[in-house]
């Protein structure tokens, strides 16, 4: 039996994924692949990528290669975790003495011919001392090593295996050491093929043609020579759950950015001891910590009822990289678990009040049977006094391995646990179980993939834990996300429809308004849209100003719009300047954006002159909905005859516009005035194209 047979027989791969695995690893053996020019194996965070690569590595066995060197993050958890994986899969075949897996850093000295005729994986960390090891393994203490064919895995490619930062100044003087030993190791093998494995291909994808270090020096990109997609299997949850689902507005629970700001560093003025139960700057976290309880007790009565042994839950928070943020975050949350335990005895009744709120929102996207409200309480309070909350500050390698199972996943200890930490969390290690993820990272400049790898929510969950799943963070922070992941599934599309020729088109508006190519190098990737078929876009999170202010605008819109009873196609100008005065009746609330010009330069890229206008009027939409979030659905989404109904089917080949005519009364959170609110709708022919506000160029003084 082949090593390739063994690991399909054994690790059942599906039908797709054996074709995945099939033709990467065909695609190695056949096309030249090299440091610039690599074989990518693409996956979504936390889909398989691993289970997938040592598929590739088991078939190029088979065909010719004797040695693989895997790269993996300079990270100790994640070094263990992929190789107790490889020795789990290759068990059978390690013991027949076919395939031998090494850490480098723990590997003998004394290796005989006996084993390096063997089949042989060399783990190896993207650090310093890891590439050193391997080098004089490879060409000083075992030479021969340097001349079987060798398969490079670089694993988690984008974080440092790409011969550029994103730092332009640091760019031009400097080339990653990394970078630079592996490029030395693949040279001096002279059979070899390089397969690079991500979920975050974009500091890959998006790279300039050449980057000029001085007069005599250009280093060239590293660029995919082919593409393979890793497929998603039947319980994994991404994006789509957090950002497109029908609850997904019930996952995201809003944090207010003065409440992050509490959290950074300890002041007793904002965050009392004594008031951690009723203080507004810690009212997300109090509200994290208490639906993380009802969450996690209500799976654990599910899971008794049927008869099945009880699940112990995970919660992470990630808001600061220092490590005095993540002491003090826990100690707030020691202090919440204190409060809620004396409240029990001293106020009953405040303490069932608040397990109710908790339980009342759980409950509204809760899957299989709903336990009493009163057992429920009584076994979130049987956890506070048993103590089955553990907490748990994670911010250094030593915390990690301390926390590691024998898998290296971080090890669940408790019912229920609280894992706080910064970056060390970030990428690679698994968290089981994990229902809640207080999450505040919010830089100035936000890099796709390093916001998709914080996105530790994704991977392999039970649906029924989905259900009780809640992230918090930011409004700010949440749309941003949210284009990041539109970002995300854009590009994925384009390469499952485009093959290896990327096919997603970059434009950006010029100071004229108009739409002009961009290069995808230049993009700040906080400041993206995606433009697809039939996509909404529209101001949200905003107030009017006056009526005294607003008056002079909102006669002229009346007056312009007052004979469109039927839906009608406008010449685009027209539509351009009933935009432009919309703009000065709107003001955008701090964590919102929305930019008229920008509108109208979408609506020109997407029109070939004209727009379909729809009015719709007397309309009292709420500023806030039921939970408090701001509404992001005025144009009443439901029904054929709806204006987005009928936005969509008249937008084929031309974009449209809804234009509500709200009554803005003050009743509904608004300043008493009408005011009217515009939603465009992207043509079904539209092609898939990023666009980006602003660009590293428009950026500069």
């Amino acid at each position: 039996m082949t090593i390739y047979e063994y690991l399909k027989r054994t690790n059942e791969y599906s039908e797709v994924l054996q074709k995945v695995i099939e033709r990467t690893s065909d695609k190695l053996m056949m096309e030249s692949t090299s440091h610039q020019r690599p074989g990518m194996l693409l996956g979504k965070i936390q889909s398989g990528k691993t289970r997938a690569f040592i598929g590739v590595i088991g078939r190029s066995f088979d065909q010719g290669m004797d040695v693989a060197i895997i790269f993996t993050k300079a990270s100790n958890a994640l070094a263990k975790q992929t190789y107790e994986r490889l020795s789990k899969e290759y068990a059978h075949l390690i013991e027949r003495d076919q395939v031998r897996v090494f850490d480098i850093m723990r590997m003998p000295p004394n290796l005989r011919n006996y084993d390096l005729s063997k089949k042989l994986i060399f783990i190896v960390k993207k650090e310093t001392k890891n590439m050193d090891r391997i080098q004089e393994a490879m060409f000083t203490t075992y030479p021969s090593l340097s001349e079987r064919n060798v398969l490079f895995v670089d694993d988690e490619a984008d974080l440092a295996s790409v011969s550029y930062e994103r730092d332009e100044r640091k760019n031009v003087t400097d080339v990653r050491v990394i970078s630079l030993k592996i490029d030395q190791l693949r040279k001096k093998c002279p059979v070899s093929a390089y397969l690079q494995v991500t979920a975050t291909p974009y500091s890959l994808y998006l790279q300039p043609d050449e980057r000029k270090i001085h007069d005599h020096k250009v280093f060239a990109p590293v660029r995919p020579a082919f593409t393979e997609l890793v497929p998603t299997f039947k319980q994994y949850v991404g994006g789509e759950t957090f950002f497109e689902s029908e609850h997904a507005d019930r996952y995201f629970q809003e944090i207010q950015e003065a409440e992050l700001t509490a959290l950074k560093k300890q002041d007793l003025r904002r965050v009392k001891k004594e008031t951690l139960l009723t203080s507004r700057n810690v009212a997300g976290l109090r509200q994290a910590f208490l639906h993380f309880l009802v969450g996690a007790t209500i799976r654990r009565i599910q899971q008794k009822n049927k008869g099945e042994k009880p699940q112990k839950y995970a919660f992470m928070m990630h808001t600061e990289r220092g490590k005095a943020a993540h002491v003090w975050q826990a100690t707030i949350v020691q202090h919440i678990e204190n409060q809620l335990h004396k409240l029990i005895d001293e106020e009953p009744r405040k303490w069932q009040e608040l397990v109710q709120a908790s339980f009342e929102n759980v409950k509204e996207t809760l899957i299989g049977d709903i336990p009493s409200l009163q057992t429920v309480i009584t076994d979130v309070q049987k956890a506070l006094q048993d103590e089955y909350v553990l907490t748990s500050v994670v911010n250094s390698e030593q915390d990690v391995s301390l926390l590691l199972d024998h898998t290296g996943q971080l090890r669940l200890s408790s019912p229920m646990n609280i894992f706080i930490g910064g970056q060390i969390l970030d990428r690679g290690v698994t968290i089981n179980q994990l229902i809640g993820f207080y999450y505040g990272r919010n830089p100035n400049r936000y890099q796709q993939d390093t916001v998709l790898q914080h996105s530790r929510l994704y991977g392999a969950r039970d649906p029924e834990d989905v259900s009780v799943t809640r992230f918090y963070t930011s409004r700010n922070i949440y749309e941003m996300m949210k284009r990041v992941h539109e970002f995300d599934q854009a590009l994925r599309v384009s390469i499952e429809s485009g093959g290896d020729d990327q096919q997603v088109i970059f434009i950006q508006k010029d100071d004229e308004n108009k739409i002009i190519p961009c290069s995808p190098n230049k993009l700040l990737l906080s400041d993206l849209n995606v433009i697809k078929p039939h996509k909404r876009f529209l101001p949200v999170g905003f107030q009017t100003g006056y009526k005294t202010h607003l008056k002079k605008s909102i006669d002229w819109l009346d007056q312009q719009l007052v004979h469109v009873q039927q839906p009608e196609r406008l010449p685009i100008n027209i539509v351009e300047k009933l935009i432009d005065e919309i703009g000065h009746t709107i003001h955008m609330q701090p964590g919102f954006s929305w930019d008229p010009d920008e509108q109208k330069a979408l609506l020109r890229h997407m029109s070939t002159g004209h727009v379909w206008v729809i009015v719709r009027k007397n309309r009292n939409i709420r500023r806030f909905d039921s939970e408090g979030n701001v509404e992001d659905a005025p144009d009443t989404p439901s029904g054929h005859n709806s204006e987005l109904g009928t936005a969509k089917r008249l937008a084929q080949t031309e974009p449209a516009i809804i234009l509500l005519r709200q009554n803005g009364e003050k009743q509904h959170g608004w300043m008493g005035t009408p005011f009217w609110w515009p939603i465009i709708v992207a043509p079904l022919n539209s092609q898939t194209a990023v666009f980006a506000k602003k660009t590293k160029e428009s950026e500069r003084p």
